[in-house]
């Protein structure tokens, strides 16, 4: 159980902020970046779930979710070392899991026939903002793994790619299970 009595400590006054293991890192560290990302995710995902109250297998999902990505945040917090004892990480159920609920609720949507566009509901407009972050961290995450000494596990990076799908098919089943996409139109404006 996490113990939190005393929120600000004043050791980060100085610009470095401390990993899982203690170890003290610039703000603007890389590693830093991605599970700060990660919780940028997450929060987003928590704006969207006020818009998910009347969708509960849905809502359930994303707070699967939710406690996944502290999950990850966690995993990116202690970088894997040889020889150290073994940390939470995220593991390949979980993006086993992911996959089983991206089938379940695209198994539900109208065959796409354009590109969507971000919007409709509120509830698939924040997916939307959430998916795009999500794809930030990503990025970031594989990034800093194609760093020497900076390892990150591939359990973490599969379960961010999965999830920017999972929030896209859960913001077209947001969208009355794609009835209200809004379609891209090539050129529409022209």
């Amino acid at each position: 159980m996490v113990m939190l009595n005393r929120i600000y400590t004043k050791t980060g006054d100085d610009g470095t902020t401390a990993l899982g293991s203690g170890e003290r890192r610039p703000k603007y560290d890389l590693r830093i970046e991605a599970y700060g990302t990660v919780d940028e995710t997450n929060a987003a995902i928590g704006v969207a779930r006020l818009h998910t109250r009347d969708a509960p297998e849905l809502d359930a999902m994303l707070g699967r979710i939710q406690n996944d990505l502290f999950d990850l945040g966690a995993d990116l917090a202690v970088p894997e070392r040889e020889g150290k004892a073994e940390r939470l990480r995220v593991v390949a159920s979980q993006v086993e899991r992911l996959e089983r609920d991206i089938d379940a609720l695209n198994d539900k949507l109208a065959p796409l026939t354009s590109f969507v566009l971000p919007g409709g509901t509120p509830a698939a407009a924040y997916l939307h903002v959430a998916r795009t972050i999500c794809r930030r961290a990503e990025r970031v995450m594989v990034e800093l793994a194609a760093r020497p000494g900076e390892p990150v596990g591939a359990a973490g990076i599969q379960y961010m790619n999965r999830l920017s799908d999972f929030l896209f098919v859960a913001s077209r089943a947001a969208n009355d299970d794609g009835a209200g996409d809004v379609l891209w139109v090539p050129g529409q404006n022209r």
